[in-house]
């Protein structure tokens, strides 16, 4: 599963590369899931045999990065930001001057999501996978698929989660909570990274669309700063905003080997 996943990453830009030669255009890929601006520090995992690695839904983040700064009346170059990607997969990521100087990886960090587990208690991990219980391919799996909401509630549809709550579903409003939380928690950290000057925290991804969700994940870090929400994903336009910015001088493309 993380072998594929890498690949995912890495196989836009060759297909880009065969398409536009074979036409004779220039072809450029978009703030892809591997993007690393990691500050030193953050690369430290706490074992010398294990590297934190930037993994993260940077083509989003960075798209509403831009947007946001817009309609705060700002250039992104000159604020800071903390973005919230809730998906599949949550990542939360402090931005300076629109560099991502830490993220949690959204395959094995964070808050748990609509699928994922999120960070775990390391020792009943390890126990977990030495119990006979599972294959290494079905834990993975596990931990990627069948987690989260879908793992506590039987649903990855955060709306089916807030209409249970609606017709009092107790054990749906303590998970819905518990992920809000979760994230608030991660909001928190990552405004460490930035010293507290967060000019706004800004919540975006299929999941926002959930307003309990996001209405919970406020309460909880508003006294940070103001909070802005963008719900959904543009994955296309923003491939196309990125070539755009460099066909007109926007911004300068970069080579990597």
């Amino acid at each position: 599963i993380y072998e594929l996943t890498y690949w995912r990453a890495t196989s836009g830009g060759l297909i880009a590369h065969q398409l536009a030669s074979s036409l004779g255009l220039p072809s450029f890929i978009v703030d892809p899931v591997a993007v690393d601006e990691f500050i030193p520090e953050a690369r430290v995992s706490g074992i010398p045999e294990i590297q934190r690695r930037s993994r993260s839904h940077a083509l989003n983040i960075k798209a509403v990065a831009r947007r946001a700064a817009h309609d705060l009346g700002h250039d992104l170059r000159d604020i800071n930001l903390i973005v919230v990607h809730l998906g599949g997969g949550i990542s939360v990521a402090p931005l300076r001057g629109g560099r991502m100087l830490d993220v949690n990886d959204a395959n094995e960090m964070g808050p748990f999501s609509a699928e994922r587990s999120g960070g775990l208690p390391t020792g009943d991990l390890i126990q977990l996978a030495f119990s006979g219980k599972y294959t290494q391919e079905e834990l993975l799996n596990q931990i990627l698929r069948n987690s989260g909401l879908q793992g506590y509630l039987g649903t990855n549809d955060g709306v089916e989660v807030g209409n249970r709550i609606q017709a009092g579903d107790k054990q749906a409003e303590l998970i819905g909570r518990a992920m809000a939380y979760q994230i608030a928690k991660e909001v928190g950290a990552m405004a460490t990274v930035l010293h507290g000057e967060v000019r706004a925290i800004v919540i975006t991804g299929g999941l926002a669309h959930y307003t309990r969700l996001t209405g919970w994940t406020k309460e909880r870090v508003r006294f940070i700063a103001p909070v802005l929400i963008y719900p959904g994903e543009d994955e296309l336009l923003s491939l196309a905003q990125g070539c755009l910015r460099v066909l007109r001088g926007q911004e300068s493309p970069r080579e990597y080997l």
